[in-house]
């Protein structure tokens, strides 16, 4: 973070410790800043910095904007009828490439495909819409969830945590500082910030 004039100016190293988002996400939202209204950049040092106040009060609002610009869950239907990713979009009232990016980069209680067709380039997963509604009531991103009457609010899952359980599955007796510096590495922040994170992780598994 740099001090200039008295304003804080925070490097996308440092957005992505504030937020808890990933350098993709963060980097997606700076390629459509002429569409979506991101601040400015300023080059400190060579690197990219962005006003933090200003960043952080856009921010919250593209949030608000796109949580209101969410279509409502789809809740007609067979709750057992298997359905193939573009009907598992209409009942989630998102775009169909959410679904598909779901499938390299699964969110929190995103449910296990209860069958997977092969096709001749990639496969098909299918999920019930009982599945779908049961991720969508469990997570604040979609919807009411958790029965919660309209306008209440919910901390939204830290996706880090997610990364440091797939991290710690994938090599269950890495110590937590190793674990902590390769996901700084890969994802960016802080090795303080991951360690923290791991060894929370870890408790859970």
């Amino acid at each position: 973070m740099k001090m200039i004039d008295g304003r804080q100016w925070a490097s996308r190293e440092d957005l992505i410790e504030s937020s808890g988002y990933s350098r993709a996400t963060l980097a997606a939202l700076w390629r459509e800043r002429e569409t979506n209204g991101h601040p400015p950049a300023r080059t400190i040092d060579r690197v990219m910095h962005w006003d933090r106040e200003e960043w952080t009060r856009w921010f919250q609002e593209h949030q608000q904007k796109a949580r209101g610009e969410a279509r409502p869950i789809d809740r007609s239907g067979d709750p057992d009828e298997e359905l193939p990713p573009a009907g598992q979009a209409r009942v989630l009232g998102v775009d169909p490439a959410r679904i598909t990016q779901y499938a390299k980069n699964p969110p929190a209680g995103w449910p296990a495909p209860v069958r997977v067709e092969q096709l001749p380039t990639r496969t098909r997963e299918y999920r019930t819409r009982r599945q779908l509604w049961d991720f969508a009531d469990n997570s604040p991103g979609f919807g009411t969830a958790g029965g919660r009457p309209p306008g209440a609010t919910a901390k939204a899952p830290d996706p880090r945590f997610r990364q440091a359980v797939l991290a710690l599955r994938a090599d269950s007796g890495a110590k937590a500082a190793d674990v902590a510096a390769a996901l700084a590495d890969r994802h960016g922040g802080s090795v303080h910030t991951w360690k923290r994170i791991v060894t929370e992780a870890r408790k859970s598994l």
